[in-house]
C-alpha cells in the first residue's frame, strides 16, 4: 500500500479524478490512500494567507515558508520516512523509471507549488525531491501530483486487472508499445496482422518486438540510444532502416 498525502491551497481539484476509474478502485481496495490537505488550514492570520510579494521587487507572489512547514510538521510525525516532493517545473523529468522508484516508497507527500514560485526555503530545507512533468509551466502543482499518483499507482500490484501489461507498457521497456488489435478481425478493408492470428506464440512474440522497435525507431529514436537491446534487436533495427532510409 501506498500512503499519498497532496498538500494543496486548491484540494477541491482532485475530487473528480480520485473519485473515478481504477484510482477510487484501489483507494476502495486499499491498495493506495491519498489525503488531501489544504495549505490555508496551516496560516496563522485571518485571511488565510499562504503567499506574499517577494523580497526585492518582481512580478508575481511567493509561496510562505510558515504554512507550508506547518502542514509537514503536523502531517508526518517526527522519523516518518516519507518521501516529500515539490511539484515544479524546475524539477527533474518525471518518466516511467521514476513512476519505478517512487513506488517503492510506502508513503509520498506532495506540495503542490502555485504562484510565481515558493519560498527557496521550502526547496532547500523541507522537500527531499524535485519532481517536473515537463517543459512548460503550469499554473500549479496540482495536475502534475494527479499524473503522480496515477503513474506510481498503476504499479501497485492489484490496481492494473491485467498485471502482467504494466510490464510492457510503453516506456517500461525501454521502447514504445508496438500496435495493438481486438475483435472484429476485418473493419471493412483493415484486417488485423495474420501472425496475431496464427496461434503461434512464438512468432507473435517476435512480431510485438519487431513492431516495437519500429514504432520506437519512427518516432522516439532517442529513446533507443538507452534501450537494453540484444544482439537481435539490433539486427532487426538496421534491417528496418535499410528497408526504409527515412527511418535513418
Amino acid at each position: 500500500m501506498i500512503i499519498f498525502d497532496i498538500l494543496s491551497v486548491f484540494p477541491e481539484m482532485f475530487q473528480s479524478p480520485l473519485g473515478s476509474s481504477l484510482i477510487k478502485k484501489s483507494i476502495d481496495k486499499g491498495l493506495i490512500e491519498v489525503n488531501l490537505h489544504d495549505i490555508r488550514d496551516y496560516t496563522r492570520d485571518r485571511h488565510r494567507t499562504t503567499d506574499d510579494t517577494p523580497y526585492g521587487g518582481g512580478g508575481g507572489m511567493v509561496m510562505k515558508i510558515e504554512p507550508v512547514a506547518g502542514a509537514l510538521k503536523a502531517i508526518v510525525p517526527a522519523g516518518d520516512e516519507a518521501l516529500v516532493i515539490l511539484l515544479s517545473p524546475q524539477g527533474e523529468t518525471f518518466k516511467q523509471k521514476t513512476a519505478e522508484e517512487l513506488s517503492h516508497y510506502s508513503r509520498i507527500v506532495m506540495i503542490c507549488g502555485h504562484y510565481e514560485g515558493v519560498d527557496e526555503r521550502i526547496r532547500k530545507h523541507l522537500v527531499d525531491r524535485e519532481i517536473s512533468i515537463g517543459d512548460y509551466v503550469l499554473s500549479g502543482g496540482e495536475l502534475p501530483a494527479m499524473i503522480v499518483v496515477d503513474a506510481v499507482s498503476r504499479l501497485v500490484p492489484g490496481f492494473v486487472g491485467n498485471s502482467e501489461s504494466v510490464l510492457y507498457d510503453s516506456f517500461s521497456t525501454g521502447l514504445l508499445e508496438g500496435p495493438h488489435y481486438t475483435r472484429p478481425r476485418e473493419y471493412g478493408s483493415w484486417e488485423v496482422p495474420e501472425v496475431l492470428l496464427s496461434g503461434h506464440q512464438k512468432k507473435i512474440d517476435e512480431w510485438r518486438r519487431r513492431e516495437s522497435l519500429r514504432r520506437t525507431l519512427q518516432r522516439r529514436p532517442d529513446m533507443l540510444r538507452q534501450a537494453d537491446l540484444t544482439e537481435e534487436d539490433k539486427r532487426v533495427l538496421e534491417e528496418l532502416k535499410a528497408g526504409d532510409p527515412e527511418l535513418v
